[in-house]
């Protein structure tokens, strides 16, 4: 389980799908807790995967800069670029708290 807590980079949209499910994807601007070797901050960019009720809502009540948490589980995905097999990580929401 993650928990995770940033501004949303755009306006969320929702996507429905043939069988009637509803999906949004969103990315989260997380800042990190600590400074770079610059005395800066960096922020991390998480991708979010948000089904049915949770993509509606968030859809219906956020847009771009919004303060939101996420809770859910880590997943990962696999494709094929130019030869070569690219892993990446995506949080899928089970609970979006709006800030």
């Amino acid at each position: 389980m993650v928990n995770q807590v940033g501004r949303l980079v755009r306006d969320p949209e929702v996507v429905e799908l043939e069988d009637n499910k509803k999906i949004s994807n969103i990315t989260l601007a997380v800042p990190r807790s600590f400074k770079n070797m610059n005395g800066e901050y960096e922020t991390d960019f998480i991708d979010c995967t948000l089904w049915d009720m949770v993509a509606k809502s968030t859809t219906e009540y956020c847009k771009k800069g919004d303060i939101v948490g996420v809770r859910g589980r880590l997943q990962t995905d696999s494709y094929e670029k130019d030869g070569n097999k690219i892993f990446k990580i995506n949080v899928i929401a089970e609970r979006i708290t709006f800030l």
